[in-house]
């Protein structure tokens, strides 16, 4: 089947963050999007045809979470990453981020350090803090090829009071894909101080031709059981809205309080299309991600291709997953707040602020590459001629 993303979906007065929030944010309506982490496609039509059928059938009482919706989970991790679980080792939560807080509340004490290695994914900050733990951090290590974990500085964090650490993998926003090697010396270290691991792996299906994810489970099946990793449809099949994610985990011990607490909090079902959004993700829908992914890497070089042609003050670390990609605007000499100025009152676009990701991101902004083409092109040529006044 021939899938369109070259069309523009009018998303405009539907209720989308996307496109609806932006004055809330940056305090204009008429911007080109490129900030908040979902793609301007249609889903993929089995996706559709389910959802189509749930509303047709006009009933919609509580769902109960099906063996069925845990076998596509089981399915899709063998065969798109060769990770085996069985169906008692997975369950369900909402949302990615209700899982991580639901970690936090199940295996840490207020007080308690919770490690995060920066740049990374804002939210990651907002549920350590808000439930009242201590952020620690362990900077990412920037190099000339990209960016590496600090395995020694990561050492010296873990101090007998901090009891976690939130691993993004594949790491939002610096685009890396942890290779197995990586991963595997990553583990030692948390194994060696007795460390909880919570591993948010919702970018492992966007992966591009030049990378391979690998679970955390298995580069290092050593430290299951310390760990639990969060999955979901949500971003690789453009059905955020539909909050329907799932956590696995192998260890009994860590699957049992983890389930516990969800059902404390009512957080362990999701809602009736979610489920069947699930089920046809992950049952029905490689076509569909097999040709966004070409159509994805089709943008991640020609934004490459761009900085290097028409922008080259602005730096980027090759992507080698995620559709949202991390831009240096260090260069200009400008603080973040002024990049953020020209961004949204010159280019008349919006990209989410750097240091958001934390202080190592002041000088960046984040560009989300999941739109047509064409969208994409106008706001990289928008951006290359506002900047163009500040020298090239």
């Amino acid at each position: 089947m021939a899938y369109d993303f070259d069309t523009m979906v009018e998303r405009r007065g539907t209720g989308c963050s996307k496109w609806d929030g932006m004055d809330a944010v940056f305090g204009k309506k008429d911007l080109l999007p490129f900030w908040v982490a979902d793609m301007d496609f249609r889903s993929a039509p089995e996706i559709i045809d389910a959802l189509r059928e749930k509303v047709a059938f006009g009933v919609f009482g509580y769902p109960i979470m099906t063996e069925a919706a845990r076998k596509a989970v089981v399915d899709w991790e063998f065969e798109r990453h060769q990770w085996c679980v069985v169906p008692s080792e997975v369950d369900f939560v909402p949302g990615v981020v209700n899982g991580l807080i639901a970690a936090i509340l199940a295996f840490t004490e207020p007080g308690d350090g919770v490690v995060v290695q920066t740049p990374v994914y804002p939210p990651f900050f907002n549920v350590i803090r808000d439930n009242g733990r201590r952020i620690v951090e362990n900077p990412l290590v920037e190099t000339d090829d990209g960016y590496l974990m600090d395995l020694d500085h990561l050492r010296n964090v873990l101090t007998p009071d901090v009891k976690a650490i939130i691993l993004c993998s594949p790491h939002n926003p610096v685009a890396r894909v942890w290779t197995k090697d990586e991963l595997a010396a990553f583990a030692k270290v948390c194994i060696e101080r007795n460390v909880l691991v919570f591993c948010d792996e919702i970018h492992q299906d966007l992966v591009y031709s030049d990378a391979k994810h690998v679970p955390l489970s298995l580069a290092a099946p050593e430290i299951d059981p310390l760990l639990l990793t969060l999955v979901a449809p949500s971003k690789t099949f453009n059905i955020a809205g539909l909050s329907s994610s799932a956590w696995i985990a192998k260890d009994k011990k860590i699957a049992e309080r983890m389930r516990a607490t969800l059902d404390r909090l009512h957080q362990s079902r999701l809602n009736l299309l979610g489920v069947a959004a699930l089920e046809a993700a992950y049952t029905k829908g490689i076509p569909w991600l097999e040709a966004a992914m070409r159509y994805l890497e089709g943008n991640r070089d020609f934004v490459e291709a761009f900085l290097r042609e028409k922008l080259p003050r602005v730096r980027m670390k090759h992507p080698e997953g995620t559709f949202i990609f991390w831009l240096d605007f260090r260069d200009y000499g400008m603080t973040g707040a002024e990049i953020q100025r020209v961004l949204v009152h010159e280019a008349g676009v919006a990209l989410n602020a750097g240091v958001t990701f934390g202080k190592q991101g002041e000088g960046f902004a984040r560009l989300n590459v999941g739109c047509p083409r064409g969208q994409l092109e106008e706001g990289m040529t928008r951006i290359a001629a506002a900047f163009e006044k500040y020298g090239k």
